[in-house]
């Protein structure tokens, strides 16, 4: 009696542990595609290749089209529906080609921006079949326009997706752009701060950050404090939450097309890497491929990573 008595309780303490430990998860992403006919075709299979897996999300880091194209409702009507038909929750982050870059097809960037916020986040939840809630930085009066930059969690990891887009930022263009520059800028150190404060009151074990531009991390050590540059007051705030924070930070974005995983941010007082900041960049055109990121707080290592390609390959 006494033997099963213990064997139940160590089966109870076993089961208490388990439903504790932080769960394990998958996500997805990809960016900077499709730019063209043939490449449509190849993002349509890239989709229907996410939909056969188990992930808790769908993030694209921005840029559904090229940058000379127009930036025509009939093109944003069609990737909504793509993204509304993931299996999956799927997430957008504005991108440049969608709306600072659309005066060169004779567009009005804050018009585009506009009709942006107003198809792809219409309400507190993702795109996709299957929805996820999401935090918004408009359900502040203070920043009622950004609907477009957002929070959501999974599991102990906390997400933060903000618009910051290719193209210097919009800065440097014309005074107007330079005014929504300032405007935006200052919205996002707040909703990035917020979101710190959120990870560290609830323990979280790691901070992923999703934004559409490459932030040129080699700029910060030629000149840190360059006026004109559109991501020097981002890589600022990145290194200083990065460094407080002192558990894995994770930013995802797409701009270069160049599939890459590495550690770029330096810490100017030490020079030194600051190794609990890891950079993963999306591919893009002309390669069209998704990124399998794996999620696993219980490991030291917290991520694996893989290639769409890697995984078909490997069936």
């Amino acid at each position: 009696m006494t033997r099963c008595i213990l064997a139940l309780a160590f089966a109870l303490i076993a089961t208490l542990c388990q439903a504790q430990a932080p769960a394990r998860f998958d996500f997805a992403i990809v960016g900077d595609a499709p730019y063209n006919r043939l490449e449509e075709a190849v993002f349509s299979k890239m989709l229907e290749q996410i939909d056969q897996e188990d992930l808790a999300f769908v993030v694209h880091v921005g840029d559904f089209k090229n940058g000379s194209s127009p930036c025509s409702d009939a093109l944003y009507a069609l990737r909504l529906q793509q993204f509304q038909s993931a299996r999956h929750p799927f997430i957008f982050i504005p991108g440049d080609n969608e709306w600072t870059d659309c005066h060169r097809s004779g567009a009005d960037p804050l018009e585009r921006l506009a009709k942006l916020r107003e198809l792809f986040y219409p309400d507190d939840y993702s795109l996709g079949r299957r929805k996820l809630r999401l935090e918004r930085q408009s359900a502040d009066p203070r920043f009622a326009e950004y609907r477009e930059n957002l929070r959501w969690r999974v599991g102990a990891a906390l997400f933060i997706g903000l618009n910051l887009p290719g193209s210097n930022n919009n800065l440097g263009r014309t005074p107007q752009m330079d005014a929504e520059y300032a405007r935006r800028s200052a919205a996002n150190a707040v909703w990035l701060a917020e979101g710190f404060d959120v990870a560290k009151a609830k323990g979280d074990a790691a901070v992923f950050i999703a934004i559409q531009a490459d932030p040129h991390f080699k700029r910060a050590s030629r000149h840190p404090l360059d006026a004109a540059d559109g991501y020097a007051q981002f890589r600022q705030a990145l290194l200083t939450h990065a460094l407080a924070y002192a558990k894995p930070v994770i930013l995802i974005h797409g701009d270069g097309h160049r599939y890459r995983v590495d550690h770029p941010l330096i810490d100017p007082a030490t020079q030194n890497r600051v190794e609990n900041f890891t950079r993963i960049e999306s591919f893009g055109s002309p390669f069209v491929d998704w990124i399998k990121v794996s999620v696993d707080p219980a490991d030291p290592k917290l991520l694996a990573i893989s290639t769409g390609t890697e995984i078909s390959a490997a069936r």
